[in-house]
């Protein structure tokens, strides 16, 4: 037994010589740890964690220059076996696969990680030690093996996820602080895409680390992987994000593909952020807009208010990018756009929805649609206006953000698409007449802000709706102050005529 564990690392006796060890030595003792924690753990449950213990001895009694430089053909390569090592390590601290879990598996990845944190902080202390002794680029060659292994294992440890803890992710965040601290970049954003412009940044070399994790058959191996990917992704903006374009395109895809909602809306997320940091040249290039479109287009389909939200606002970013394709030659009539298809599906959508939480996503990207379409939205008025008037009937809670917003919607509608609306006078100013009936008398716990807010709205609307149909609304009104007693409706309706006969009015 004894025998064998000494073939299989070294001993902390041995690591305590390591000083003075010859450079072949030296290089074979850090081979077989990482030989230790590389095989299959269910041959030795302990020995991994034996090897992780023989490690930090041998790195803390090593001197930085026998890490990093050399002239022993053994050693040129320490600084590639010392990367090895480091992506070894932080497999060992990685959280297993999603059903593996439960609370004692999680509660065992974070006590790992911060053992493994600790053993990274020793290491990026050599670093720091070599910089400001070694001459040449031996020690950037060791960090260049050991930057890409350490930030994943950073960033797998320092978000709050159900395997981490406090601890942890202290640790996790010191590693990062240093890692950021031995490289000189200031940020993160900084050390991913380069500090400088001749500098290449290590975002190529993170996302050559994930491409075997991000795959169709193991993605779901490691939950992190998903995590450090999309968080990464989030730190590169433009334009240094298109040269990666190939890459990330890909893994958001794949993670977006998924029947997890959690997963669907990160990838959206992931591609949302592809959308408004790459340009629209790359992205028409080889169809990729068209493919991005579909893949996010189906989500549609899926009943669930977060996903939804993420879905809209990924796609009024992409209809500028598909339709610069789209030239009106002005002798017929306008294609039509993914942006009607988009509105068509939405309101088929909005018109049986009941579920509150899905309403009030509808409703609050509605007017972009409007703002999108401008006076194209005349295709859909049949629609837009039963969905109108179906929302503004319902209740919806004492923010009443569904109604407030499609009274925007309607705002919108009538400047846009004016020649059409008097035709649809009175189903509107019944609909509008009735609102303000119903909020004024509302006996629920709605805030008098948000009654004021709407009483504003339905008012703002009259006044267009008066406009449209050159002042017809001012008749239909003429005896509702004479009859009514609701001191809120008389004002709303006063409001209205004295803006009609050219008084001065602030709500417009």
């Amino acid at each position: 037994m004894e025998l064998d564990s000494a073939l299989e690392a070294p001993s902390r006796e041995e690591s305590s010589l390591s000083g003075e060890l010859s450079p072949s030595a030296l290089g074979q003792a850090f081979s077989k740890i990482l030989h230790s924690l590389t095989r299959p753990e269910a041959r030795r449950g302990n020995v991994k964690d034996v090897a992780l213990k023989d490690l930090g001895d041998l790195i803390e009694a090593t001197e930085c220059d026998r890490l990093f430089e050399g002239s022993g053909a053994r050693l040129r390569g320490m600084p590639e076996t010392l990367g090895q090592v480091a992506k070894a390590v932080e497999k060992y601290a990685a959280p297993r696969k999603e059903e593996e879990g439960g609370g004692d598996g999680h509660s065992e990845v974070a006590e790992k990680a911060a053992k493994v944190g600790l053993l990274f902080l020793k290491l990026l202390g050599k670093v720091e030690t070599a910089k400001n002794s070694l001459v040449g680029p031996a020690w950037q060659t060791g960090l260049h093996h050991l930057a890409g292994p350490v930030y994943i294992f950073a960033i797998t440890h320092s978000l709050e996820q159900p395997w981490t803890t406090p601890r942890s992710r202290e640790v996790a965040r010191e590693v990062l602080t240093l890692l950021l601290q031995v490289t000189e970049c200031s940020s993160v954003a900084g050390f991913l895409r380069g500090e400088n412009e001749d500098e290449k940044g290590s975002l190529s070399v993170i996302l050559g680390l994930l491409k075997p994790d991000l795959n169709k058959e193991s993605w779901k191996n490691n939950p992190a992987i998903k995590h450090v990917f999309s968080w990464t992704l989030q730190q590169v903006t433009r334009p240094w994000l298109s040269q990666h374009l190939e890459r990330v395109l890909p893994a958001s895809l794949l993670i977006s593909d998924d029947y997890q909602t959690e997963n669907k809306i990160l990838g959206v997320h992931c591609l949302h952020h592809i959308v408004l940091n790459v340009p629209a040249a790359d992205l028409l290039q080889y169809n990729r807009a068209q493919v991005l479109y579909h893949a996010v287009f189906n989500h549609l389909y899926t009943p669930e208010h977060h996903l939804i939200q993420a879905v809209l606002l990924c796609l009024l970013d992409l209809f500028p990018i598909l339709e610069k394709t789209l030239h009106w030659k002005g002798d017929g009539a306008r294609p039509t756009t993914h942006c009607d298809e988009v509105l068509q599906l939405i309101l088929t959508h909005m018109e049986p929805e009941h579920r509150l939480l899905l309403r009030r996503t509808y409703a609050r990207n509605l007017p972009a649609f409007v703002k999108r379409l401008r006076i194209l939205t005349v295709r859909h008025l049949k629609r837009l206006e039963r969905v109108i008037i179906g929302y503004l009937e319902v209740y919806d809670g004492p923010e009443e953000e569904a109604r407030l917003k499609i009274l925007e919607t309607l705002k919108l509608l009538m400047q846009h698409t004016w020649p059409r609306v008097s035709c649809r006078l009175v189903v509107l100013l019944k609909a509008l007449l009735k609102l303000i009936c119903d909020v004024a008398r509302d006996p629920n716990l709605t805030p008098e802000s948000v009654k004021s807010a709407l009483l504003q709205e339905a008012t703002d609307c009259l006044i267009l709706l008066d406009h449209c149909s050159q002042g017809r609304v001012k008749g239909l009104l003429a005896k509702i102050p004479q009859s009514c007693e609701d001191r809120k409706v008389v004002n709303c309706i006063t409001k209205v005529q004295q803006v009609s006969e050219g008084a001065p009015y602030d709500g417009t």
